[in-house]
């Protein structure tokens, strides 16, 4: 009989599973927390999206911003300011004290909310959106880039930009078009967006036609070079806007920079009218333009367009 050394070595089937257990516990442990960063993660980048979309809403809703005043009006103080430093800017071509505060002054005897349309990104921008800080400021640009740009800078600008059709060396034929379709498509009480006047602006966002304008300042687009397209169709526009108002004040302030030029004075004197003149400073003009009833064909009352509508009817 054989002594045999072999040893038999049995497994039993309870170690074989507890390993294999330790292997799924830690697996699935390892699944939950990498679930749970997910979901943190999102929750968090949804959280500051969200509460960077109300903050942009605020600040462009018609009571546009919301600052350390509440909703009570700029401290005189901090008004006169502002307009002192910019007023001091090294640039050449910011606008004098005197007609800063000419624009400062209507804005604040302006009715809050006020809404603001301004034609032009200038070196004044920044103090248009401040001065007006429990209303509505809107700006029309001519450079498409330039106003994505100041809106990626400044966000709480609302900024659009306009293709002008015009040029500078055809703002007689212009008028004289716009004059011979007075009863048309250029009649001074009309809503633009459905218009095909030369002189109006009719691609705009819809809601800024659907918004009265208390006060427009016009100091865009370039004015200089017969190539330049001029403001002859910011000046119509503007004039066609305060008359076509539905609500809020009858009248309209406008303001129209750069006054001693001829494209200016022009278009100002056809459909702004003289008679709407109530200051002149310096290189500023300032009309004050009322409501029309919707069935006038007359931009002016002290004109006489008599040979004009004949001509046209």
């Amino acid at each position: 009989m054989k002594n045999s050394n072999t040893k038999l070595i049995l497994l039993h089937p309870y170690i074989q599973k507890q390993g294999s257990s330790n292997r799924l516990w830690l697996l699935a442990l390892i699944s939950f927390f990498t679930i749970a960063f997910l979901l943190t993660l999102i929750y968090t980048r949804e959280s500051i999206t969200g509460k960077t979309t109300a903050t942009r809403t605020t600040m462009r809703g018609p009571s546009s911003s919301v600052s350390s005043f509440g909703g009570a009006p700029l401290p005189t103080t901090v008004i006169n300011t502002l307009l002192h430093y910019a007023s001091k800017s090294n640039d050449s071509f910011h606008m004098t004290h005197s007609e800063l505060k000419s624009i400062s002054d209507v804005l604040r005897k302006c009715s809050s909310p006020c809404n603001f349309l301004v034609f032009g990104l200038t070196q004044e921008t920044l103090l248009w959106e401040a001065l007006n800080h429990n209303g509505r400021t809107v700006f029309i640009d001519e450079n498409r880039y330039y106003a994505a740009y100041f809106e990626e800078l400044h966000p709480e600008i609302d900024a659009f930009d306009v293709q002008y059709t015009t040029k500078i060396s055809e703002t007689r034929e212009l008028i004289s078009s716009a004059k011979e379709q007075i009863r048309n498509e250029c009649r001074p009480v009309q809503n633009l967006l459905f218009s095909d006047c030369k002189l109006g602006i009719n691609d705009l966002p819809n809601h800024v036609y659907e918004v009265d304008w208390d006060v427009i300042l016009i100091d865009g687009p370039r004015g200089d070079g017969p190539e330049g397209p001029g403001r002859m169709q910011p000046i119509f526009t503007s004039g066609v806007l305060a008359r076509s108002k539905k609500g809020g004040n009858a009248k309209t302030h406008i303001f129209v920079h750069d006054y001693y030029r001829d494209v200016e004075q022009m278009s100002g004197d056809e459909f702004l009218c003289r008679e709407n003149l109530v200051e002149h400073n310096e290189m500023l003009a300032h009309f004050v333009v009322e409501r029309m009833e919707e069935n006038s064909f007359q931009y002016c009352r002290n004109k006489n367009n008599t040979s004009t509508e004949a001509s046209s009817s």
